[in-house]
């Protein structure tokens, strides 16, 4: 849920820093505790003696920012080297399980004859995520040592004993008829919805898959209704399936959207080409409006401020799975493409992708997905709003999680140290100044907040939203989306009497 209605975040005065202890003196070890969690908040009390060792100090965009990374490198600094490694992905390589060319037609010969395991569109979809390293340092759907970290720990050690953020589990389920075809086999085949054999998993294990658990520790609650799970985790086998991918070939769609389907090795080279200083991700699954366009120039007005050179927005909008009144991916690309030729955001500062991940709607759990994969594609900088990944409670009139969870655990996540994370300003329309605004609460009746669930709601019954609230090319893109669907109803009710 992208609108924010957070009295707390009104001005940068009142925003928080998260503060580690190895940014002050020794002296004030007792006044901020590390990895402890708490937002300190920069108008409650300031040691004397405070120190940073970035260039952040004395900067207005400084309360914006939940600093977690000490040793980032001074922007400042005239002999900086501009590259895409502003941030290591996890586990220091980015991982790539397409497998050469010259090797394509051995390994797909030798896959004919292994056990086959059918995949759904969604099981295609996280092993697009896998085989382009969203999921770094992950290789393979995960064994059953990776998946009970993931679902108890939101985390995976390494050989070296550090730990990276994974607090999604990557799983592959299979039915009883599947498992024992496999039998003693180590290597299966992995064949798409459309029966084609898109790669392998070598060196299998297969463990029990307790739905349950797994709904219970990814959600918190069992409830029916979630949509994730009733669309894949319900109708899905009691075994889970875990080894190393291979990918013959990259993952297309052929839906007219490959275009935007950027890998996170593409991403670092076009930041690369843009001479990108700093990279800010923002993650929408609905269409862009002037509230959000308000945001993402804000923020890179800011970093500018702070003294980067060239800040490049990531508008990355997320394109696997989503529940059925969210609007459709195609809509939502044709609505962005309008944004940017209206000007409401600048091209040559803004790369739109695609992100192949399906939504789970998970809130704080899934939040930290979201931002993990943003560092493997080598954004430094993730911009986190209210309820983010978060829905309406499937049984009951009220938010699942807590709006303000999401932001508070992506400031103490494991594994997520290195980013830097931007918590949303408060943006409503002002129906004085007739425009998209930063929400000012001595004059609170003055604006009103116009969430997702209300935007389409104008859209599906024609009536216009006020002036200012989105592009006009953008909203007729819903508009006509919206008339067609009910066209679409008309014409089946048509049907159904004839």
């Amino acid at each position: 849920m992208l609108s924010t209605s957070l009295a707390s975040l009104n001005s940068p005065r009142s925003m928080s820093l998260l503060i580690r202890s190895s940014y002050v003196s020794q002296s004030h070890l007792n006044l901020f505790q590390p990895r402890n969690s708490k937002l300190i908040s920069f108008t409650d009390r300031i040691p004397s003696k405070l120190v940073f060792v970035s260039s952040f100090n004395h900067n207005p965009f400084v309360d914006l920012v939940y600093k977690r990374n000490p040793t980032m490198q001074s922007v400042s600094s005239s002999s900086m080297t501009v590259k895409s490694s502003l941030i290591d992905p996890d586990g220091g390589e980015l991982v790539e399980l397409v497998v050469p060319e010259s090797e394509v037609g051995p390994k797909m010969a030798e896959s004919e004859a292994m056990p086959k395991v059918k995949l759904t569109k969604i099981d295609l979809a996280w092993v697009h995520v896998i085989s382009e390293g969203w999921a770094s340092p992950l290789k393979g759907f995960m064994r059953e040592d990776e998946y009970l970290q993931s679902l108890h720990f939101n985390s995976l050690r390494l050989k070296d004993g550090t730990h990276v953020n994974m607090s999604l589990p990557i799983v592959l389920a299979i039915d009883d008829n599947t498992k024992e075809q496999i039998g003693s086999s180590k290597c299966v085949a992995l064949v798409s919805p459309q029966g084609d054999i898109i790669g392998s998993l070598r060196s299998v294990e297969i463990y029990k898959h307790n739905k349950e658990e797994r709904i219970a520790r990814t959600w918190g609650t069992t409830s029916p209704g979630l949509p994730y799970v009733e669309e894949h985790i319900t109708p899905s086998g009691n075994w889970l399936i875990g080894g190393d991918l291979e990918v013959f070939q990259p993952i297309k769609y052929n839906d007219g959207l490959d275009h935007y389907r950027l890998s996170p090795k593409q991403l670092r080279k076009e930041f690369d080409n843009r001479q990108a200083d700093a990279v800010f991700a923002f993650q929408l699954r609905n269409p862009v409006h002037n509230g959000h366009a308000l945001l993402m120039n804000d923020t890179r007005k800011r970093l500018l401020e702070m003294g980067y050179k060239n800040p490049v927005l990531l508008l990355h909008p997320l394109g696997g799975f989503t529940k059925a009144d969210d609007v459709p991916l195609d809509v939502r690309m044709e609505q962005h493409s309008k944004v940017l030729e209206d000007g409401v955001l600048d091209p040559e500062t803004t790369i739109v992708s695609i992100f192949p991940s399906p939504m789970h709607y998970a809130g704080p759990t899934e939040v930290q997905w979201h931002a993990k994969a943003r560092i493997n594609a080598g954004a430094n900088f993730y911009i986190v709003g209210r309820d983010p990944a978060g829905m309406g409670h499937p049984t009951e009139k009220r938010d699942l999680y807590d709006p303000d969870h999401g932001k508070k655990v992506l400031s103490m996540a494991p594994g997520l140290e290195k980013l830097n994370i931007l918590p949303f300003r408060v943006a409503a329309y002002d129906t004085i100044e007739k425009k998209m605004a930063f929400f000012d609460p001595s004059r609170a009746k003055e604006f009103l907040f116009i969430s997702g669930t209300k935007m389409r709601t104008y859209a599906r019954t024609g009536e216009n939203p006020p002036d200012g609230f989105m592009c006009p090319s953008g909203w007729n893109v819903l508009v006509k989306y919206y008339a067609s669907l009910q066209e679409s109803d008309e014409s089946s009710k048509q049907k159904a009497v004839v």
